[in-house]
């Protein structure tokens, strides 16, 4: 499934994705992944129960900050863990759960339009 509007020059677009990974500017990426505006990172999270502070660091931490966290879970969306979402609120951050391919869709548009977005994407089985 492509998923490529028109994109400005050297950000980071999720052009796909499928069991197992995703495809971000081209690159076919294994497991889960962060993607950024400006690059994309490899993320150790094989389901949302393993979300915590820890391996959301790196949003949290990203400059320019993110403002809106994406996070794609696979068939369908769940519920984000109140202190997940406390944590994030914290320091300024919303979260939206929602299922991959939505996350992917929602990423693109808002990063298009220029919107300070990242995606945490868990790669999921068939």
């Amino acid at each position: 499934m492509d998923l490529s509007p028109l994109i400005p020059e050297g950000r980071q677009v999720i052009n796909s994705y499928f069991a197992g990974g995703f495809r971000v500017t081209g690159e076919r990426r294994a497991g889960s992944i962060l993607v950024f505006p400006e690059r994309t990172l490899s993320w150790p999270v094989a389901d949302a129960g393993g979300l915590d502070a820890e391996v959301l660091a790196p949003v949290i931490a990203a400059e320019p900050a993110v403002e809106i966290l994406l996070l794609g879970c696979g068939a369908r969306g769940i519920q984000v863990r109140v202190e997940i979402r406390e944590c994030l609120r914290a320091v300024g951050i919303g979260v939206e759960a929602m299922d991959t391919g939505a996350a992917c869709r929602t990423y693109n548009v808002l990063m298009a339009e220029g919107r300070r977005v990242a995606a945490a994407l868990i790669a999921f089985d068939d």
